[in-house]
């Protein structure tokens, strides 16, 4: 079970768009397979949960977490081996570990928290929450964007990972992350 949450070796460069709900993680990820012409692995958590809401009235629970993980990383590494020199990841095991630790008084699955510290990404872009908070079946935190901003910015601090705060409008956070990606290819 566990090499079904390790991170195969790819030779692609791999960008995550992370931050919490509502920020335009999957916009921009779009955005940016879509300039690049590269791959985007889409954020597996919110088809799976949006499965379970429609099926069940349900919103996760600690026995999705192994789930979603497997699912997320079966995307990325089936994508890697076919991205070229770019790899577009909308979300991966570490935004996963955040959400775990604040829905679930600080848990993460043991399995989950250890590779989502070791995998290995080029750049996070890190969304800010300066766009309007977009109600659906899975969003519950209108009045904590702070909150949830902080703890996905104290993750990528404390694990030492390499980031950059996108704000702005869609137009603004396409052309940065265009102008980062393009320092990493280079």
């Amino acid at each position: 079970m566990e090499k079904e949450l390790a991170q195969r070796p790819a030779s692609c460069i791999k960008i995550v768009i992370f931050g919490p709900e509502s920020t335009g993680k999957t916009t921009l990820s779009e955005d940016l397979a879509s300039y690049f012409n590269a791959p985007m692995v889409k954020e597996f958590m919110r088809e799976y949960l949006q499965e379970k809401w429609d099926r069940e009235k349900r919103v996760c629970e600690p026995e999705d977490i192994l789930p979603i993980a497997r699912g997320q990383m079966k995307a990325e590494n089936r994508l890697s081996r076919e991205a070229g020199e770019l790899l577009i990841c909308d979300t991966d095991l570490l935004e996963l570990k955040v959400y775990s630790e604040a829905y679930y008084q600080g848990w993460c699955e043991p399995q989950v928290l250890k590779h989502a510290l070791n995998n290995h990404y080029d750049l996070y872009f890190l969304t800010y929450i300066d766009v309007p908070w977009i109600p659906d079946d899975l969003r519950d935190k209108p009045h904590d964007r702070e909150g949830m901003f902080q703890r996905f910015k104290n993750a990528l601090d404390r694990h030492q990972k390499p980031y950059f705060i996108l704000k702005g409008n869609r137009e603004e956070r396409l052309e940065s992350a265009v102008k980062k990606i393009d320092q990493l290819l280079k």
